[in-house]
């Protein structure tokens, strides 16, 4: 198969760039493959909002810069900071006329929620399931642009590429026929999400397997920050593995206070901004809160709460709680922390473009610099907006050279999958993938040690070589491929973390804090 443009993933991401560059440029096919629905991405679980500037009486850009700077802990590249926050509001218009609707206040403006790290009111949100509406809209867009084709259920197993780094298209698994198909491309857009199911809990949906990652590192692309793992503090507490429902920061912005498992407050011990701290600070507050204790979980008070307008902003919160068996009116609610979102990821330009050529990376999968060490609430669906029409402006400008047009596509290399005989495998996929996540959990989680990650680096290691191993003589499939990315993501954040020697925002070694008074940076 051939296409003009391969798009990895349909998130807010690869919907949006889809959407410019079929808009702009009416005459290339856009090809674009899911490996579930259409509608199923990380975006779709986004509840808080988009963090932008829209209030410019009480906010500034000054502001939302500082705020974010700030979380990042010094490792945010601030030009981009000033790029994503200056463009977000023209971004935000786009999605509006797109048919995205954001809530809106008596007075016809927007109503602006606060979440953690920010000084100002400023999360435009759709009630709790902005994500959702925004992929409600830019679908409905997409639907509407007939040169893009979207094949759900199709998994990319590799990026395809030459002998000068130059990436040409990827091998896919159709994962209802059983078939490896090739697509050539002139541009590749890996849109692929995070990687939260390489820890036991997450809020992450199945498909955050870190795919874009691996795809990106087996094709010698530049991957860095791995180790800056945001762990979201409240996430709903279940002695099962898996995804975990999420509580968003917006009720702690909304007035939702922390107590322990048996009721006392302790964020005024940790940060002056208590519950409203950068999610790095709460989350390590809440991990040492549980070790003090030796309690599985702490709670989540929204008792105190204005129950009418509560109901208004989080219907579909209280709900999941209520399916859960509690009452946020008259219940604590048992929270703890879970992997959420990766604040690296694969190195881009500023116009998201990768260090292969033609292969361009946007979302949470990619590293801009904007996040930094951590990310600030909200934030991750605004560079996802701003990048993605950065990527397809230069992506358009691309199809306007002389040059990348006359260029032929290289003879594909022959598959090496055009033998997928299936093959018993000699090892259950499953267990290897517990055995990696549960070590993740237990060795590379939100405290660190530097014996921790040596036994990380030792384990992963054995779980690599056995999955070469049944890589080699068995059927490709998309659990393998899945498992074989996660062991590529766990790889480069053990080793990530071990090369880091400083504590820096989602980063805690211990061994590092000299001062050693707690292990809560303050």
């Amino acid at each position: 198969m051939h296409t003009d443009i391969l798009i990895i993933g349909s998130g807010v991401s690869g919907l949006s760039y889809a959407l410019k560059t079929a808009s702009s440029r009416p005459e290339i096919k856009i090809t674009i493959v899911t490996k579930a629905d259409k509608d199923e991405s990380n975006t779709k679980y986004a509840q808080g909002g988009v963090a932008v500037v829209t209030d410019f009486k009480k906010d500034s850009f000054e502001k939302h810069i500082a705020d974010t700077l700030r979380a990042g802990d010094g490792v945010c590249n601030p030009q981009t900071v000033e790029i994503v926050v200056k463009e977000g509001p023209e971004r935000i218009k786009e999605m509006a006329q797109w048919g995205a609707d954001f809530d809106k206040s008596d007075s016809d403006c927007y109503d602006l929620g606060r979440e953690g790290g920010h000084t100002e009111n400023r999360v435009l949100h759709h009630k709790d399931v902005t994500g959702a509406e925004i992929e409600r809209a830019l679908l409905k867009a997409i639907e509407k642009q007939p040169n893009v084709q979207m094949y759900n259920y199709h998994y990319a197993i590799d990026l395809i590429t030459d002998q000068s780094q130059t990436c040409q298209g990827a091998y896919i698994l159709d994962l209802k026929g059983g078939q490896v198909i090739k697509i050539s491309s002139k541009i590749t857009l890996l849109a692929t999400g995070g990687c939260g199911h390489v820890y036991k809990n997450t809020t992450n949906p199945v498909i955050a397997t870190g795919d874009g990652i691996g795809l990106a590192h087996r094709a010698k692309a530049r991957i860095s920050n791995m180790q800056y793992i945001q762990f979201h503090p409240t996430a709903f507490y279940s002695p099962k593995s898996g995804q975990l429902p999420l509580i968003s920061e917006a009720v702690r912005g909304f007035g939702a206070k922390l107590r322990t498992k048996s009721g006392e407050p302790f964020m005024y011990k940790y940060d002056e901004r208590e519950e409203l701290a950068s999610r790095d600070i709460v989350a390590r507050a809440i991990d040492n809160e549980m070790h003090l204790h030796g309690d599985a979980y702490v709670c989540l008070d929204c008792r105190h709460l204005d129950q009418q307008s509560f109901m208004r902003h989080f219907p579909n919160i209280y709900k999941q709680c209520k399916d859960e068996g509690f009452d946020m009116f008259n219940d604590l609610i048992p929270v703890v922390p879970a992997s959420h979102y990766l604040c690296g990821g694969i190195d881009v330009d500023q116009y998201g473009q990768t260090s292969v050529k033609n292969l361009f990376a946007v979302g949470e999968c990619s590293n801009t610099g904007l996040h930094g060490a951590n990310r600030l609430a909200s934030n991750s669906l605004l560079e996802a907006l701003v990048y993605a029409h950065r990527a397809a402006m230069r992506s358009i400008d691309l199809f306007e050279e002389k040059d990348f047009n006359n260029n032929e596509i290289n003879t594909l290399p022959g598959s090496e999958y055009a033998n997928n005989n299936h093959v018993p495998q000699s090892e259950p996929i499953e267990d290897l993938q517990i055995e990696l996540q549960i070590m993740m959990s237990d060795l590379v989680s939100i405290v660190r040690t530097n014996d921790r990650l040596k036994k990380a680096k030792e384990k992963v290691q054995e779980i690599d070589r056995k999955v070469r191993n049944i890589y080699q003589t068995s059927v490709v499939s998309r659990e393998l491929q899945e498992l074989r990315n996660l062991v590529s993501v766990a790889e480069l954040i053990i080793s990530q973390s071990i090369e880091q020697k400083e504590n820096r925002g989602a980063f805690y070694n211990k061994d590092l804090d000299f001062n050693a008074k707690t292990i809560i940076r303050n």
